[in-house]
């Protein structure tokens, strides 16, 4: 399987890493700025024409809101498998209305890994069903909020105690927050949707990881999940266990396209 990669950051380097020593994948990555590090054997261009021209079995976007909007069109209009990292982008209603289109005209795989998330399943089942409330709560350690706009409204080199720092609807988040609210997104497509969904964001010193905690309420049933991921290597903004399910979405995705491969691994949702 050919495995293009758009972005080489820490998301995109964990990827590579884990998989490029299985003879079963190769790779080639599409970049927009210099990159002095990258492996000697990765193929690497920055033009989308010579990316796609490649002929990648399917393409891993892994470099923020702003990639979605350059490429995820025309890499589903050329018929790929799109799997998408930051889906926090389809939090722009004309962007993510674009997207399924594009999808959906040539028939290509638009595929939403869940990330730092779990528990995706039966939140998508009875939101199916029914009217349903989520409401979420995100809570790192104040350096993951570096660089968001939590710098506005916190002194995040100053906070001694859990401070709740953002409170209003998984839109507003996902938008707002586009490089820790990955998850907020995740949750609002598979359930009450980015409007009815709250999400409250908290900087904590006493944070070790990345806790997500979520509570669902609907006709059917009531839930809680709590999940602490450790922060990826390189960027603590983002949990390890993204990269880990984006890996199992390829892994999914090759054994439905080579049977042979990869034959214990259970075909895509």
């Amino acid at each position: 399987m050919h495995i293009g990669l758009i972005g080489f950051g820490s998301i995109g380097r964990q990827v590579y890493a884990r998989l490029s020593e299985d003879p079963a994948f190769s790779f080639s990555l599409l970049h927009r700025s210099a990159i002095d590090d990258a492996p000697e054997g990765l193929k690497r261009t920055q033009c989308l024409h010579e990316f796609l021209a490649g002929a990648p079995s399917v393409v891993v976007e892994c470099a923020g809101h702003s990639a979605v909007s350059a490429f995820a069109i025309p890499v589903l209009r050329s018929g790929r498998p799109l799997v998408l990292a930051s889906v926090g982008a389809l939090a722009d209603e004309r962007l993510a209305a674009d997207i399924h289109v594009a999808a959906q005209t040539v028939g290509a795989r638009l595929i939403l890994p869940s990330g730092a998330i779990g528990g995706l399943d039966i939140l998508r089942a009875i939101a199916a069903d029914g009217s349903i409330d989520v409401q979420y709560k995100g809570v790192k350690p104040p350096a993951a909020w570096k660089g968001s706009p939590a710098d506005r409204l916190v002194d995040l080199d100053a906070v001694t105690s859990a401070v709740e720092f953002f409170s209003g609807t998984g839109r507003e988040a996902a938008t707002q927050f586009p490089k820790n609210a990955n998850v907020v997104a995740a949750l609002a497509l598979a359930g009450a949707g980015f409007d009815r969904m709250r999400a409250t964001l908290v900087a904590d010193p006493d944070a070790k990881g990345n806790t997500h905690y979520y509570q669902v309420s609907s006709p059917h049933c009531s839930y809680e999940m709590r999940i602490e991921g450790a922060p990826n290597v390189g960027n603590a903004r983002t949990s390890q266990t993204t990269a880990l399910s984006i890996i199992d979405e390829i892994r999914r995705l090759c054994a439905t396209l080579d049977p042979s491969q990869n034959a214990n691994v259970v075909p895509p949702r």
